[in-house]
């Protein structure tokens, strides 16, 4: 199998992003978007490939924090319910690239915010009683954006559950990294039943997102991430995101 500079270039950065993502328990869907939008990749392939890099790396910090106890049932339960069918049908709709890179640059620059705004966020609060008819309309609203644009959902979900502080912030890793696959799973299937374009370069970056999901859950599962990373990630996201809206 042959890869180009490009391909290993962003395998490179999609090892990073799996890295960072997964150890504040997510799949790291918008760090992807932003790595293959800095190197022109069709908007076609991103949607597809951003999904299925995120169900491995999901799967993996899924793993991890439940193992750990960092998750939460009565949360996870009604945003799922509500999320698959939802990202389903997100995931049969195409967007033209005039629109989809400007939704996606969005994504990304609100992504970066986030990033840099909760990197040094307090851990210790008081838990609140999370509402479920709250949790149900959130799920389907992350899933339809999840399917529609090929993240996950959760750098929409964790900060607001933090902001509701409906759980602990572990456990908030948890449950968004088991929302964030159940998403991309049901997404990807919407994007398979109509039509799909893999890029060549796939099985490779599956492989290093796969090393870096790993490390970076098996870190995060145990200890929240780096503050300095994460401001550097959300610069990476901006550029990203100016990039796609400046493109369209």
């Amino acid at each position: 199998m042959h890869f180009d500079l490009e391909s290993l270039i962003l395998a490179g950065l999609l090892l990073f992003a799996a890295l960072l993502y997964s150890s504040v328990g997510h799949g790291g869907a918008s760090g992807y978007l932003a790595a293959m939008a800095l190197v022109n990749v069709s908007p076609e392939i991103m949607k597809p490939t951003a999904l299925t890099l995120n169900i491995i790396v999901a799967l993996i910090a899924t793993y991890k924090f439940y193992r750990v106890g960092s998750f939460s049932w009565k949360i996870f339960l009604p945003l799922a319910v509500s999320a698959i069918p939802l990202a389903y049908i997100g995931g049969t709709l195409s967007l033209p690239a005039n629109i989809y890179k400007p939704v996606v640059g969005i994504v990304l620059i609100y992504a970066a915010w986030r990033s840099f705004n909760t990197a040094s966020n307090a851990s210790n609060y008081n838990v609140q009683e999370p509402s479920i008819v709250f949790l149900l309309f959130g799920g389907a609203s992350l899933g339809f954006l999840s399917g529609l644009t090929g993240v996950g959902g959760g750098i929409f979900l964790s900060p607001l559950l933090l902001f509701l502080r409906w759980a602990p912030i572990k456990v908030i890793s948890g449950v968004a990294s088991a929302f964030i696959l159940v998403n991309s799973i049901a997404g990807l299937l919407g994007v398979m039943s109509v039509s799909t374009t893999f890029h060549s370069a796939l099985p490779l970056w599956g492989v290093m997102v796969l090393v870096g999901g790993y490390l970076g859950a098996e870190y995060g599962s145990k200890r929240l991430g780096n503050p300095t990373i994460q401001r550097l990630l959300a610069l990476v996201l901006v550029v990203a995101g100016a990039k796609m809206i400046a493109t369209a």
